[in-house]
């Protein structure tokens, strides 16, 4: 082959052609190169702090100011637009679409009021205006203990802090209220100084140990799903001081967490109708998302909840923490290559399903507490109830286990099926059982199903006054909340951060 000096003096074009190619690849390398260094000269500005502050600073606007991408983010979780089938970020009154829980609750708060969780940004403004904590204005004290306020804002584990956990958790919900005024936020998570996960809260701590783990030794894609644990998962209040607990002595299934209680005589309130000695389930979704599919495959909450998102030269977590559904591209179609429309048909599929027969148990439930209310008035004794109460009990737990976690049907559906119908044999043994003390009393017909079409006529049922309740809940937002609001604003002008 001929040398290129050569060819070009034989062809002069093909010089030409040469000159120009090498100014292209040039031009292109340059574009490459400039490309690289802008994406490392935005990086280190991107993540050079400006401010510096303690691990117990709970201003999420503070922490914002050196993760300006991820605050901003963040911030968008006020978005209340998204209504799924059955969840989303929407305001819904769920004892509205379903009166029939506000007798499964009747005696306990859930009856007053219960609407769809919204996103992390009114976690303050939500448990401030909901009727379940009451009105503690003119010398009265909230219904609820402070223990409520754990999962709900970064100046919880300041407080703990500064006062012990133990000490933090005693009294009622009121006492804490001028104290905690932030929202959900990056204290809760995350390290201050080099932004690694944390667990701030020591109740899941506890939770491990009771189960002869080291929460110490887990993965990081474990702690993506462990930070969301501190606060989505079963627990109860202990003792007299509301010790927050994890119920996980026994194990992290529905039966073995039910034997925990069971072996402590524990209840969270004794039924106004049937008088069973219930449990509220909180929100499981922890123990229900490790049973399932997903986790079994090594996925974390974060990998669909907060999946990563590209901005500029940036990766990084999305904290718009939301539901997937809102987010398909980003979350599902990273792993799953359907359409948009055949995977939320496909998730609706099994919500439609665990719904069902989610309805069925329900009905069985109510109707077993108004055979029982009427066991009662027709005068049962403590004897003949004990068995039924007891099977009252477990029936509703298995119902409020699923129906707690909004993601149960779908994060688990499996597990959700098997629960529910469980719950079914407890409901319809207790109802076999209740007919045959309700004939050995004289009584031979059927115990007429309550008129609850309306979440109003349901709790006009169980004897709830809520317009007294909604009144006395205005008076409180109007007087005590800015006084509250005014302090906080106080003490935080004492905060110290420094300008880096």
């Amino acid at each position: 082959m001929k040398p290129i000096t050569d060819q070009i003096k034989e062809k002069p074009w093909k010089g030409w052609v040469l000159f120009i190619a090498t100014i292209i690849i040039v031009f292109f390398l340059g574009l490459l190169a400039s490309s690289i260094i802008e994406r490392r000269a935005e990086a280190v500005f991107a993540y050079t702090p400006t401010v510096e502050h303690s691990q117990w600073e709970p201003r999420n606007e503070v922490w914002g100011e050196n993760f300006p991408r991820q605050y901003n983010r963040f911030l968008q979780t006020k978005d209340t637009s998204f209504k799924s089938k059955y969840n989303g970020s929407a305001p819904r009154d769920m004892l509205e679409e379903d009166p029939r829980l506000v007798v499964l609750w009747a005696g306990y708060g859930f009856s007053k009021e219960y609407n769809q969780g919204k996103g992390h940004e009114h976690a303050i403004d939500d448990i401030r205006k909901i009727l379940r904590t009451g009105a503690p204005v003119d010398g009265k004290t909230s219904p609820m203990p402070n223990t409520c306020w754990t999962c709900k804002s970064p100046d919880v584990p300041r407080r703990m802090q500064e006062v012990g956990v133990a000490e933090f958790y005693k009294g009622s919900w009121e006492e804490e209220g001028h104290q905690i005024v932030n929202n959900i936020g990056c204290a809760d998570c995350h390290d201050a100084q080099n932004m690694n996960l944390r667990i701030s809260r020591p109740a899941l701590v506890e939770g491990y140990q009771s189960m002869n783990m080291d929460i110490n030794t887990v993965s990081h894609q474990d702690m993506r799903k462990l930070v969301c644990a501190q606060c989505h998962v079963e627990y109860y209040f202990k003792g007299e001081g509301n010790y927050l607990t994890f119920p996980w002595e026994e194990g992290t299934s529905v039966e073995e967490m039910e034997a925990y209680y069971d072996s402590y005589d524990f209840k969270d309130w004794t039924h106004s109708i049937s008088k069973a000695p219930m449990l509220k389930a909180q929100h499981p979704d922890f123990e229900i998302f490790q049973t399932g599919i997903h986790a079994q495959r090594g996925l974390a909450c974060a990998d669909c909840h907060m999946p990563y998102i590209n901005e500029g030269g940036q990766k990084f977590t999305d904290h718009k923490i939301q539901s997937p559904l809102n987010n398909i591209a980003n979350t599902c179609q990273v792993c799953h290559r359907e359409e948009t429309s055949e995977l939320l048909a496909n998730v609706y599929e099994r919500q439609d399903k665990i719904k069902e027969t989610r309805d069925e148990l329900e009905k069985e439930i109510v109707r077993a507490h108004v055979e029982a209310g009427k066991a009662w008035e027709l005068g049962a004794t403590e004897n003949q109830m004990e068995d039924i109460l007891m099977d009252i009990r477990h029936a509703q737990w298995r119902w409020d286990y699923i129906a707690a976690s909004h993601g149960a049907s779908f994060h688990s559906p499996i597990e959700s099926a098997r629960v529910l119908s469980t719950g079914l044999d407890a409901a319809h043994d207790a109802r076999i059982k209740l007919a045959r003390v309700l004939a050995s009393l004289g009584f031979n017909e059927e115990v007429p199903y309550p008129n609850i079409v309306t979440k109003e006529k349901a709790q006009e049922f169980i004897g709830l006054d809520v317009e007294k309740l909604n009144s006395e809940k205005e008076k409180f937002m109007e007087e005590v909340v800015p006084e509250w609001d005014t302090k906080a604003a106080e003490r935080e002008k004492t905060y110290k951060t420094k300008n880096l």
